[in-house]
């Protein structure tokens, strides 16, 4: 990804006089490398493509991205569904796996600037895989940006989902423009990572919401799509797609506009 000079914010990130309404489609899925969970071993790309083609979303935050891995062809995941979708996209390695990398990326159907990632602490429990939340600037119609990031925290530990919820505030707090981050959190509603979470990020869903693992018949929230409490963005709808074939998690569904000041 190539950087560009910072442009004017306008419209959604500070209030001032926009054209038109500005509305966004955003999507977390965990892939689960492309691996439909009634098929071991089979990976089948285009199951995942053809479930973010049929939602029509503008950015999706994607988990357990393979990339270069024997497992899954040594195909560069991110990328191929970028061409599939003719979307722009990032991919942030978390851990070396099986000859390439794993981690998790963004696709967006505008462009991306200023892409980076961010290691996540696991202090708690240095064993844990290690885990890195992926963010990049969005410039969206009317000279809008954005930040929008894909993060898959910890796993094993409830301390170090703690901790890198605090890490993720600290980056969400000192930005002044619009943040919306989506993932894999593995942790429920109710956990004192998701209560650190609030505290600087609204969720798309808050009370009555389905859950979204396993696929089938799923029984838990783990999978968040969220935005920073400064900005002037609010929820148009917000939905778990009922899709259980290409992945293990059902992917989460949230159109976002804008607040009239």
């Amino acid at each position: 990804l190539t950087t560009c000079a910072p442009v004017a914010r306008q419209g959604i990130g500070n209030g001032q006089p926009e054209t038109a309404q500005t509305q966004l489609r955003v999507m977390s899925y965990n892939i689960h490398h492309a691996n439909p969970p009634s098929k071991k071993g089979v990976i089948d790309l285009e199951a995942i493509a053809a479930v973010i083609r049929k939602e029509a979303v503008d950015l999706v935050a994607l988990q357990e991205v393979d990339v270069n891995i024997g497992r899954s062809g040594n195909v560069n995941q991110a990328e191929a569904l970028a061409k599939m979708l003719g979307m722009h996209f990032y991919f942030a390695r978390a851990i070396d796996f099986g000859g390439g990398e794993y981690g998790v990326a963004i696709l967006s159907r505008y462009p991306l600037t200023h892409a980076r990632k961010v290691p996540l602490p696991e202090e708690a429990e240095p064993k844990a895989e290690d885990r890195v939340v992926a963010f990049a600037t969005v410039q969206i119609p009317n000279g809008q940006r954005i930040r929008f990031g894909s993060t898959h925290l910890d796993v094993l530990s409830s301390a170090n989902r703690l901790q890198q919820v605090q890490t993720i505030n600290t980056i969400a707090a000192a930005d002044e423009v619009p943040f919306i981050l989506a993932g894999d959190f593995n942790d429920f509603p109710d956990s004192p990572a998701i209560a650190a979470l609030d505290r600087v990020f609204q969720r798309t869903c808050q009370t009555d919401c389905e859950p979204t693992f396993p696929q089938h018949t799923p029984d838990r929230i783990i999978d968040y799509i969220v935005f920073s409490r400064t900005s002037i963005l609010k929820v148009l709808s917000h939905q778990v797609v009922p899709e259980s074939y290409a992945s293990d998690h059902r992917p989460v569904l949230a159109v976002l506009g804008q607040q009239r000041p």
